[in-house]
């Protein structure tokens, strides 16, 4: 990944200024790469990490293991987009191993979950199966650790 992307990715709130003082580039070129990016798809957005529970964010997420059938001439795709267009769905990928897609579902509540599995994801034709596991507690997202104390803890020393 270039460096540019890296720098963003880590923090998307650094300026043009200090990105272009990092790369020893002009602030201008800079700002240029990041509107072409934009532009060219491959930066597709800005969001801020937030942590739920300090922000009293009342939501329940879940994890969702789908087994589909793959259709002739799409394969996956066709159910899978068809699956990402839901409100509900923060994430969909395809995955290998003992299922096909991971979808990731926010809700309001668990039955806000549970009816959009058995009413919606349930009944698209080549759905085969759903497993849902509801996530009780996050302690990393996307590199960042959340709800931890800073102060390290130090570990007990024995001879």
């Amino acid at each position: 990944m270039e460096p540019l992307l890296e720098i963003l990715t880590d923090n998307a709130r650094t300026s043009n200024e200090t990105i272009a003082q990092m790369l020893g580039q002009p602030v201008e070129a800079v700002a240029a790469r990041i509107r072409q990016l934009e532009d060219e798809k491959i930066i597709l957005g800005y969001k801020a990490l937030v942590d739920a529970e300090k922000a009293e964010a009342e939501r329940v997420r879940a994890v969702i293991e789908v087994k589909i059938t793959p259709e002739r001439d799409g394969g996956f795709n066709r159910i899978a987009n068809r699956i990402a267009r839901y409100d509900e769905v923060h994430s969909c990928h395809l995955m290998s191993g003992s299922y096909d897609l991971l979808v990731v579902v926010d809700g309001k509540d668990l039955k806000d979950v549970a009816q959009f599995v058995s009413g919606k994801l349930s009944t698209i034709q080549g759905v085969l199966s759903t497993a849902t596991h509801f996530m009780l507690k996050s302690y990393k997202e996307q590199g960042t650790v959340i709800g931890v104390d800073e102060t390290p803890e130090r570990l007990k020393v024995s001879p």
